[in-house]
């Protein structure tokens, strides 16, 4: 067996494994004698990494969500903390998904293996008595959000920001009509992205509110095209069975998501990184997000900042509307758009406000700053 050190990378939904694939590359970079293993997806599996498992195992959200997958999600976990045991790496980088990963960080603790944790929890935001468990369990805490550094550091976390990996995966902002030329849509037609998430319960939550949007969008101008981007772990046909009825016929883009909202006019975004992702591209958009009744009750009760989405908490003030729950209906969506859709002030203001998140961000390079605190749990290269 090689002598050579191996890092446990363990990565669940899209962007986790897009974030934890670049931290690889730059690892591989500055030390091409490591090896990797562990679970994630097709990025992490593109740069070489063995994958025990793959994400889809617990790409799961929400209470109601979760319950079924349990048994499995534990069986995963276990047998990535036997390969621990097994193969020792020299650490573990673990990315998002805490409830899953804190848990493995547990047991990885008592087979004393190093842990750097990256893309925070979200504990700032709710359940904040979880820092004390972060400060036992994770040895680097690599932070893509500004404020978080200081919010670990107070609480005894080795906390570093190293920049938002976002920056540099979405493309420089451009006119709608570059993207739509990128993209092979027609360049003189009103365009409405629609951005579902890429887990199925949000396509079944959440796409049928914004369908709805976008047929009364289509009756108002015509000839709009409606442009989805469908995430590696969605099947096209659960797109396109949503939009059965409605009239509207969508485009349906392979993944590109940013691009397809640098494409469009303005965007419906599910909650979350997409959310961010299409803030940096500049154009007016409004989030949206629904779970499961018990999940939402749960969450509110938890929940300790004013704002879901990730531009606003960024700029720390509401810049683009959340329709949550109840709130996320047809009309009142496709209210926000009507408003947002024509030059003047609140589109104005919306776009100031998503420069300056933009300019917060600071610059591209995360990945680089996140694997130099990664070596500093290594044992140096060997010369």
């Amino acid at each position: 067996m090689s002598s050579a050190p191996q890092i446990l990378v363990v990565a669940g939904e899209a962007s986790g494994d897009a974030h934890a694939a670049e931290l690889v590359a730059a690892l591989r970079a500055r030390r091409p004698d490591l090896s990797f293993f562990g679970m994630g997806g097709s990025r992490l599996a593109a740069q070489g990494v063995e994958l025990l498992y793959g994400a889809h195992e617990v790409n799961v959200m929400g209470i109601t969500e979760v319950l079924p997958k349990i048994p499995r999600i534990l069986q995963v976990m276990g047998g990535l903390a036997r390969a621990a045991a097994e193969r020792r790496p020299a650490c573990a980088i673990l990315v998002d998904i805490p409830d899953f990963n804190l848990r493995l960080a547990a047991r990885l603790k008592k087979l004393g293996i190093p842990v750097a944790y990256y893309v925070s929890p979200m504990i700032w935001a709710w359940r904040r008595g979880r820092v004390k468990t972060i400060a036992r369990l994770v040895d680097r805490m690599l932070c893509i959000l500004p404020f978080e550094e200081d919010f670990y550091r107070e609480a005894g976390v080795a906390a570093r920001y190293v920049g938002s990996p976002v920056v540099e995966q979405v493309p420089a902002p451009a006119s709608a009509l570059t993207f739509r030329q990128k993209l092979g849509l027609p360049p003189e037609v009103p365009t409405l992205a629609l951005l579902p998430g890429s887990r199925m319960s949000e396509i079944r939550r959440i796409l049928p509110s914004m369908v709805g949007a976008a047929r009364t969008l289509a009756a108002e101008r015509p000839g709009l095209q409606v442009v989805v981007p469908v995430a590696p772990t969605i099947a096209r046909e659960e797109i396109l069975s949503r939009f059965e009825g409605s009239g509207v016929r969508p485009i349906l883009v392979e993944g590109r998501a940013p691009e397809v909202v640098g494409a469009s006019d303005a965007a419906i975004v599910a909650s979350g990184t997409a959310a961010l992702e299409a803030g940096l591209m500049q154009r007016p958009l409004v989030v949206v997000y629904r779970v499961s009744l018990l999940t939402y009750l749960v969450g509110r009760m938890m929940l300790k900042v004013a704002h879901v989405a990730l531009v606003n908490l960024l700029a720390n003030r509401r810049v683009v509307p959340e329709l949550l729950q109840g709130d996320m209906t047809p009309e009142r969506i496709a209210g926000e758009i009507r408003r947002l859709w024509v030059p003047g002030a609140p589109r104005d203001e919306m776009l100031r406000g998503l420069e300056e998140v933009r300019t917060r961000l600071g610059e591209s390079g995360a990945a680089m700053r996140a694997a130099e605190s990664v070596l500093e749990l290594l044992p140096a290269a060997k010369v």
